[in-house]
């Protein structure tokens, strides 16, 4: 798994202001109930931000990360994959996550996809640019999603998305990496045991041949959930990756 219930976020570079969160249920057309956390930005806002979790589902440290997207001015909801076949039990490191993550089908997944983006927009503004920040499993959700023009996202950043895992009704990354409709930043270790560089840079190469704009970047001798506030040695690859994850969403 991606990261336990003793990380935290990095804290972004530059200054902040308050922010508030809460946690919400939402709801999709299908009838399922998912959890899901806001961060509301004490400052005027020109972008916002949907989070997918990592392989855990919706765990603190991306309720946290919410609040620091919110810090810096930009909105944030993070939603959680597991309301059809978990309910809104809570995802700590006690929760068994596979057996709900065998579960999943892509299809289902994006109509709470849909509900989160329909929430963001009602209460954040129908014309706001949305992007997708997504972690490991939903690095890959990240770049998936991304093949729905309908969802009208601004762009996406996948943070070590995998590449190989493959999700009912839609199949992995690399098989679908052409149909990406969206601008991708995307950020890996270069020492991640489960992601080689050279998948990366296959990835790279599949997206130079859409003509989408992409930067990819890899941070050398980084591992897997690099960012990470506890894993000081790479703070440096932290700092870099917020910086440019917010120059990312602040262009539009």
């Amino acid at each position: 798994m991606c990261y336990d219930d003793k990380s935290q976020p990095p804290l972004p570079p530059g200054q902040t202001c308050p922010a508030t969160g809460e946690d919400i249920v939402l709801s999709a057309s299908d009838g399922n109930t998912f959890s899901a956390f806001v961060a509301h930005s004490g400052s005027s806002t020109a972008s916002q931000v949907l989070i997918y979790p990592d392989i855990r589902g919706l765990h603190q440290f991306y309720k946290d990360l919410a609040l620091r997207f919110a810090e810096v001015g930009v909105n944030a909801l993070a939603i959680d994959y597991f309301g059809r076949t978990a309910g809104l039990t809570a995802r700590n490191d006690g929760f068994e996550f596979m057996p709900h993550v065998q579960q999943m089908h892509f299809d289902a997944f994006s109509l709470d996809v849909q509900a989160g983006l329909a929430y963001l927009r009602e209460r954040f503004g129908a014309t706001t640019p949305t992007y997708v920040v997504g972690f490991c499993m939903g690095g890959s959700l990240t770049l998936l999603t991304g093949t729905n023009k309908d969802f009208g996202f601004a762009g996406l950043v996948p943070f070590y998305a995998g590449m190989t895992r493959a999700f009912a009704g839609r199949g992995n990354v690399m098989e679908n990496a052409t149909q990406v409709a969206y601008p991708v930043l995307g950020l890996f270790g270069g020492a991640d045991q489960g992601i080689p560089e050279s998948a990366v840079k296959e990835l790279d190469a599949k997206l130079d041949s859409t003509g989408i704009e992409h930067t990819i970047v890899i941070y050398p001798g980084a591992p897997h959930s690099f960012f990470d506030r506890k894993a000081t040695e790479f703070a440096d690859a932290s700092t870099d990756a917020w910086n440019r994850v917010l120059a990312f969403v602040r262009k539009s």
